[in-house]
């Protein structure tokens, strides 16, 4: 799974580096190198421009558009918001057809902008209470480039808002895994699925909804294409941010058990 993970870069990096038409953003992020479910985090997503005073001649182009979404997706359906707690991840082997995701998946694809994720193996050692003690490693790309991770978006209008409540719908968002390549499969057996740039128009466009077509764009990461790093168990506790949290420790851990 993919339960933590760093997003540290500017609204005008990511303008750069996904060709963004439009930033939809009213309040830039910090950067936050400890990204839990139910925060906000960057995504990019692919959407008709916003209705004008005057109607335009012909169909709409789709933009490229940077928002701001809580992680957790909630889908149109639900009745309580909370689902999107345990909403996080989406499996790949299953995305299109679970109740959850599949319309998503047929039309609000996104991509999740990040600096590396982390993942824990169990070690050797144990806690007082005879459970295995846990490592946590950072896993990003070997260029330092950023991570675009494969993700869903939803919008759930808020029955209880008033039509013209601008909090009436909520923005979420889910990422997508798959199995672990072999480099970092020893400390997890997931991870997140990663777009590459070329794909990327492919996967954002609405009308594309062929299930067959839509896993064929996603593929692992190509060997070499990530490294891991143990880091400091302070990266445990969601209170713990900063840039700190991605130092690499000075020694190696034990390997992982066996």
């Amino acid at each position: 799974m993919c339960g933590r993970y760093a997003s540290s870069r500017r609204p005008e990096d990511l303008v750069e580096e996904f060709e963004i038409d439009k930033v939809e953003v009213k309040e830039a992020l910090a950067p936050d190198y400890n990204v839990a479910p139910t925060k906000p985090v960057y995504a990019v997503v692919q959407r008709p421009p916003a209705k004008g005073d005057q109607e335009p001649e012909g169909p709409v182009p789709a933009e490229r558009q940077l928002r701001v979404l809580t992680w957790g997706l909630v889908p149109f359906w639900a009745k309580d918001p909370a689902i999107g707690n345990k909403m996080i991840n989406a499996r790949m082997e299953t995305v299109h057809e679970k109740p959850a995701y599949r319309r998503a998946f047929a039309s609000r694809r996104c991509l999740l902008p990040a600096d590396g994720y982390y993942e824990w193996y169990a070690t050797e050692q144990k806690t007082k209470s005879g459970k295995p003690l846990k490592q946590p490693f950072f896993i990003h790309p070997a260029d330092g480039g950023v991570m675009a991770m494969a993700g869903l978006y939803e919008i759930w209008r808020d029955p209880t808002r008033a039509e013209d409540d601008p909090e009436r719908f909520r923005w979420t968002c889910t990422v997508i895994t798959t199995r672990a390549e072999d480099v970092v499969g020893h400390i997890h057996d997931r991870m997140p699925m990663l777009v590459e740039p070329e794909r990327y128009a492919d996967w954002l466009d609405p009308t594309v909804s062929d299930p067959e077509q839509l896993k064929s764009l996603l593929v692992p990461a190509a060997p070499g294409r990530l490294e891991a790093y143990p880091v400091s168990t302070e990266v445990n506790s969601v209170r713990n941010n900063g840039p700190e949290l991605l130092e690499a420790l000075a020694t190696e851990p034990p390997g992982p058990a066996s």
